[in-house]
């Protein structure tokens, strides 16, 4: 099974600028399992998260090239679904669901 990396061109080399990874268990759609998808920002990876973007979103990473880091946030992007769900007075959608439970467990109160 191959795998495949969508490159964001609007990074420079070099640039001081997080980017967010999001990979994405494309085989419940009867494509391979493939898709790692970068966006720039936090706020980018949220709307396309709970916009549906992702078939099946598993996990979210932030890298850091210049500053030398990296870290699994997809607890930290989790808990942030479940804050503004609340606040606007929506439940979790679906295709969110086994994110969710993965990474903060059913349906908690907000951690905002």
């Amino acid at each position: 099974m191959g795998h495949s990396v969508r490159k964001s061109p609007s990074v420079p080399y070099g640039a001081d600028e997080t980017i967010y990874v999001v990979v994405d268990d494309r085989s419940k759609d009867n494509k391979p399992r493939e898709v790692e998808v970068e966006r720039t920002d936090f706020e980018a990876v949220l709307s396309d998260l709970m916009a549906g973007t992702f078939v099946d979103p598993v996990r979210v990473v932030a890298f850091n090239t210049l500053e030398h880091w990296s870290d699994d946030v997809s607890t930290t992007i989790a808990r942030e679904i479940q804050c503004r769900c609340d606040m606007e007075g929506c439940g979790i959608p679906q295709y969110l669901t086994g994110f969710m439970e993965t990474y903060i467990g059913p349906r908690q109160a907000p951690h905002c």
